[in-house]
């Protein structure tokens, strides 16, 4: 009977020692993901400083002559380019794409998952690779990543300018890589976006919400990080929730409803 009940003792207390280690590792991972996305918005902050304008969600123009020849192929390589030397030049961006999916790119807490189809890409391992957007257009004030239907071979051109962005620290820019609404949410996605009729891919919305505990770190155009809860920012239909979608400061609900 001792002995019962030293092992029940000890079965208990391995219990809320794994508890204790667990929660400890989580919050080491929401610390070093906050990290990661504030470097991401330094170099942001580096990028807008030299051309007053956000990157292109992606601009397969860029090898023409006077195709936005400041911009790279995409956000990634616009801000590791902006961040880790000013000086070099956009012939060898290619370099850079091998950083993405570590280092700062990389949330210490998403993985891609061990059932997820072989020929099936988990397209980001952390951050949105294009800055806040979905389906951008001309008179879409949502998103950063350009002006969908303006010209250019994507219909992502022109960028969006610095000045355009009307409440910068009401603004995001850079987060979990997540879409979601609905009470449903993906992950291993390119965007951090709200829309509709999302699926909920092998278990995705509950990944989703272990990943961080159900919050999401996010990087402003400010610089500044927060980590807001993916209810406030899937679900949540305030004025409040809605104006940090868009760059005009506006809650355009029928916009945001895609």
């Amino acid at each position: 009977m001792e002995l019962l009940v030293v092992i029940t003792i000890i079965a208990i207390l391995a219990a809320l020692l794994r508890t204790a280690v667990s929660q400890a590792k989580g919050k080491a991972q929401r610390i070093q993901c906050a990290n990661n996305v504030r470097q991401l918005g330094i170099g942001l902050r580096a990028f807008v400083t030299d051309y007053n304008c956000y990157p292109l969600r992606s601009n397969p123009g860029f090898a023409r002559v006077g195709a936005y020849p400041e911009h790279n192929t995409i956000w990634m390589t616009g801000i590791e380019l902006a961040e880790l030397s000013p000086t070099v030049t956009t012939s060898n961006r290619e370099t850079f794409l091998k950083v993405y999916g570590s280092g700062i790119w990389k949330c210490p807490a998403a993985n891609k998952p061990a059932n997820w189809p072989q020929n099936d890409g988990y397209e980001s391992y952390g951050y949105n690779a294009y800055g806040v957007t979905r389906s951008p257009n001309a008179d879409n004030p949502v998103g950063l990543g350009g002006h969908c239907g303006w010209g250019g071979t994507n219909g992502t051109a022109p960028p969006v300018l610095e000045s355009e962005v009307v409440n910068p620290s009401e603004m995001m820019a850079i987060a979990d890589g997540f879409v979601g609404g609905n009470g449903v949410i993906l992950d291993g996605v390119w965007d951090f976006s709200r829309t509709q009729n999302v699926p909920d891919k092998l278990g995705s919305t509950k990944r989703s919400n272990i990943r961080h505990q159900g919050k999401a770190n996010v990087v402003f155009c400010d610089g500044h990080v927060e980590s807001p809860t993916l209810k406030f920012l899937f679900e949540d239909t305030s004025d409040a929730a809605l104006v940090r979608w868009n760059r005009d400061h506006l809650p355009p609900r029928e916009k945001l409803s895609l």
